[in-house]
């Protein structure tokens, strides 16, 4: 490798790691789901963001992702159904009752608090992702540094796995920290109310996207 080649993956890196650090829907997601289903079932929602992210991140790198993004009916398509989705998501944590919070501080490995699964958090996770333009326009312009002809597949493929398991290592050391016992039992007196805000964040996010996508 040359010089630019490691500035490029630097650039990148770092670029990535900070949007990681950026609250957005698939954070909130991910808090709700560690902080109701403890460590082992919300992985299935980590596991489902970072697919969603490993699909954009091919398309870019196969060049499909310009078509996409240059496509204005499929940029609309996809921002209406992400807003809807995620004013889906919003309708249900606001309409949780303070009950289903009652059993948050349990030990891992305890009964869950919820009856969900890894297979629905893991497809929580996937439509969230896929129903997020900003992801696929987020590694379009990541990958616009790199998509040269200076810069070989097997590197483009190598950035795409490691902005990857970026995604999956960050969400799950998220999910652990906030689904650890001794964090739960601070949370458990707060969680309905941080739920609830969090249900409303994602509600209007999702409202906005609709609306934009729909003034255009």
């Amino acid at each position: 490798m040359n010089a630019n080649v490691y500035v490029i993956f630097f650039t990148v890196a770092v670029a990535h790691f900070l949007a990681l650090l950026s609250p957005g829907p698939d954070f909130l997601l991910i808090v709700k789901s560690a902080m109701r289903n403890g460590g082992h079932k919300s992985t299935g929602i980590a596991a489902g963001i970072a697919s969603a992210n490993v699909l954009y991140i091919a398309l870019c790198i196969v060049g499909v992702g310009h078509l996409l993004a240059g496509s204005i009916k499929i940029m609309i398509a996809l921002k209406v159904l992400g807003g809807l989705f995620l004013i889906y998501l919003a309708a249900l944590a606001l309409r949780a009752k303070k009950g289903d919070y009652k059993k948050m501080a349990l030990a891992e490995g305890s009964a869950a608090p919820s009856k969900t699964s890894w297979a629905k958090e893991f497809s929580v996770g996937f439509t969230s992702g896929i129903l997020n333009p900003k992801n696929l326009l987020f590694y379009l312009g990541l990958f616009s540094l790199v998509l040269t002809g200076e810069v070989g597949l097997p590197f483009k493929i190598f950035l795409g796995l490691w902005m990857t398991a970026m995604v999956f290592l960050w969400d799950v050391a998220v999910i652990y920290f906030l689904s650890a016992s001794p964090v739960r039992r601070r949370f458990v007196g707060v969680a309905y109310y941080l739920d609830k805000a969090a249900g409303a964040v994602l509600g209007l996010i999702g409202l906005t996207i609709v609306k934009s996508a729909i003034a255009k």
